[in-house]
């Protein structure tokens, strides 16, 4: 199939899935595994290597996924059940006005953001958001897109997260150069992103069943404001320090080992877990049988989310062995554009058409390595490159991206009001950042 009919197809698919969806009303999880299924065949892949492609986008996917949110989900449901979401919105909340919490919380997620995993980040936070938007009686919205948004935004640009570090490397450019570069430009996207997500009208939006609108039972005597944070910040220190951990120990050694695992997103977070149904539990009287019930019973509310999130990667999978993204990306780079601007659009178009941020970025970092090399740009610049990358990768978010499914399902919100929003909104913040680092770029 030539590259022109490639596109073509895979844009058909898009919008074949798109209509499946929110104007047929097929179940999004079967709508992705048969648009994944089709574009598999049609595309060229052979039919004996069709099925095996779907499936390992799927496993692909929910290697990483699935611990993630169970584990997540689990601690938030003890948090939530204990009454501590809402003990901590009340405690907040009374210190300082509604409109300054939700700023609060935005500014405490880019922080936080810095050593966590978009996916990770946004579960663990997710119901102190849900229960901040119950005390302060506003649409949960209009706190979860932003905070969204900014653990995306630092996810793509600042190190040590790995997209961002392996983008530096490839284009020649330090680390610590990167980090000083994006530092302030992904705060200030943050700033203005956040108040570009004021402008959504959300409030007239119907939410689904979801743990954004669950109603948690009235408790009488929640754990302290102060137990509640430490619970939350147990795994995002432990993740810092593992990786932090991991920058200054030798690879291979027995220190480097034991850090990397302790400070493992999955270990980091059942140690939360099982920290959290030991304090919290005891504070709250419960019985083994009923810490365990109330555990198991978080599941079953995000079983959507990982199957679709799955389904979703297995779609992704499909389009990368496609070489949909790769005919994109020959595209951009013989326009002979100005190199920060094909950075961008390369990778805002790997984004779209593969959906993961990751692999946007060293894909294209990749292809531009050479030509960056052959333009003499110096290490500033190439900084600057690179950061621009990420912010591509930042925006697109849509039906083939895994966050796309945990932001949207998560918050309760159908396919057509996730592109509404959340897809919206990561594309402002995309070229809010890459506006602001062309303009730092021009004139250095």
């Amino acid at each position: 199939m030539t590259g022109l009919a490639l596109l073509g197809l895979g844009l058909a698919a898009v919008v074949l899935l798109l209509v499946m969806v929110i104007w047929l009303r097929v179940p999004a999880f079967v709508a992705l595994l048969v648009v994944a299924l089709a574009t598999a065949v049609l595309s060229g892949i052979p039919l004996s290597e069709s099925v095996g492609v779907v499936t390992g986008g799927i496993g692909n996917t929910l290697g990483s996924v699935t611990v993630v949110v169970g584990l997540g989900a689990m601690l938030g449901r003890i948090i939530e059940a204990s009454g501590g979401a809402d003990a901590l919105a009340r405690y907040f909340t009374g210190k300082l006005s509604a409109r300054h919490v939700v700023a609060a919380i935005v500014a405490a997620a880019f922080i936080l953001g810095i050593p966590v995993f978009f996916d990770v980040g946004f579960i663990i936070l997710a119901p102190i958001v849900f229960g901040f938007a119950r005390t302060a009686g506003i649409n949960p919205l209009k706190i979860g897109l932003p905070v969204a948004g900014t653990l995306l935004t630092v996810h793509v640009t600042l190190p040590p997260h790995p997209g961002p570090v392996a983008a530096a490397e490839i284009v020649g450019a330090e680390i610590g150069t990167m980090l000083a570069s994006g530092l302030p430009l992904a705060a200030i996207t943050v700033v203005i992103g956040y108040f570009a997500a004021k402008l959504f009208n959300v409030d007239r939006m119907v939410l689904g069943d979801s743990p954004a609108t669950e109603t948690p039972e009235a408790v009488t005597n929640p754990p302290s404001a102060w137990t509640v944070i430490g619970v939350i910040l147990l795994p995002i220190v432990q993740i810092l320090v593992g990786t932090a951990g991991s920058l200054v120990t030798v690879e291979g050694s027995t220190a480097h080992e034991i850090i990397a695992f302790v400070g493992a997103a999955p270990v980091a977070l059942l140690t939360a877990v099982i920290i959290a149904w030991i304090v919290i539990g005891r504070q709250q009287g419960w019985s083994l049988s009923r810490g365990s019930s109330l555990i198991d019973s978080a599941l079953p509310a995000v079983a959507i989310v990982i199957f679709v999130t799955g389904a979703g990667g297995a779609f992704a999978g499909v389009l990368v062995k496609s070489g949909i993204g790769q005919v994109l990306s020959d595209l951009l780079v013989d326009t002979n554009m100005p190199l920060i601007l094909t950075a961008y659009l390369m990778a805002l178009a790997l984004r779209a058409s593969q959906g993961s941020a990751t692999v946007s970025m060293l894909t294209t970092a990749g292809l531009l390595a050479t030509p960056i090399v052959d333009a003499g740009i110096d290490g500033v610049h190439a900084a600057l490159i690179a950061l621009v990358i990420g912010f591509g990768s930042l925006g697109l978010s849509h039906v083939n991206d895994s966050g796309f499914w945990i932001v949207t399902r998560y918050q309760g919100l159908t396919v057509k009001q996730g592109l509404q929003t959340w897809t919206l909104l990561s594309t402002v913040f995309s070229l809010v950042g890459f506006i602001l680092s062309w303009g730092v770029y021009a004139v250095i």
